[in-house]
């Protein structure tokens, strides 16, 4: 299972947020680079990425910091927030970005997921972000009313390979991962699932390893100290 620590971009600066709420906003570290290349120092391959000021806005708005990180760090940037358009996932792909991670889109532009994964295949990536079940959008800020289950069914129909799910109630909050949503999502689909929301520690890794997920998304636990990113990078990715 590949572990992923991420850093989420708010205003040029790293922060972390509660249930995705933008005024809960905190600033976990002063350099995104430097918090990359310290993840790559403790044996990360992967950094997810998130420019919460696109998501809200619905455009590129921090590029310069993830272009930067990929150049940079060593690492491979997966990175969500704002990415709308082709023009947008183009720029990204073309500039070293690895993957990018189409999350309204998936919802409000079906058309455009499929034409991305025509081009792009597994450099395209869905996150599917839910709360009591039904798909957010537009950085949480909106309801879709869409069952996160439907929607993960009809982005495999369009040949998306890989899928992030995220519960919004967990995320931030280092409570443990809602497994109940993760063991429906793994018994529908067969993309693969990586996990965010909700880790606080090893424990919770391992379970969901032990779930067969394919991978997690670790932040708030990285930068409060209760996840151990060294510790959790060796006991699921080399075992």
């Amino acid at each position: 299972m590949t572990i992923l620590p991420a850093i989420d971009i708010k205003d040029g600066k790293c922060v972390r947020l509660r249930q995705g709420d933008f005024s809960t906003a905190e600033q976990v570290a002063d350099s995104a680079l430097a918090t990359a290349l310290w993840f790559a120092s403790q044996g990360a391959t992967w950094v997810h990425m998130v420019d919460l000021d696109g998501a809200k806005e619905g455009k590129r708005v921090n590029a310069d910091i993830f272009l930067e990180v990929a150049k940079k760090s060593g690492l491979l940037v997966e990175l969500g927030g704002g990415i709308r358009t082709m023009e947008d996932i183009d720029f990204y792909l073309d500039n070293g970005i690895a993957r990018v991670v189409l999350g309204s889109a998936a919802i409000r532009d079906p058309a455009l997921v499929r034409a991305a994964v025509e081009k792009y295949a597994e450099r395209i990536v869905v996150g599917i972000d839910a709360k009591g079940g039904k798909v957010a959008t537009d950085g949480w800020l909106q309801g879709s009313g869409v069952h996160f289950i439907d929607l993960a069914r009809h982005m495999e129909s369009l040949g998306v390979q890989t899928i992030i799910y995220t519960d919004i109630a967990t995320d931030g909050m280092m409570q443990g991962p809602n497994l109940g949503q993760l063991y429906q999502l793994r018994d529908s689909v067969s993309c693969t699932l990586v996990a965010s929301g909700g880790v606080e520690d090893i424990e919770d890794v391992l379970m969901l390893k032990a779930a067969q997920l394919d991978a997690v998304i670790c932040g708030k636990s990285v930068y409060a100290g209760t996840l151990n990113l060294m510790q959790a990078i060796s006991m699921c990715e080399n075992t």
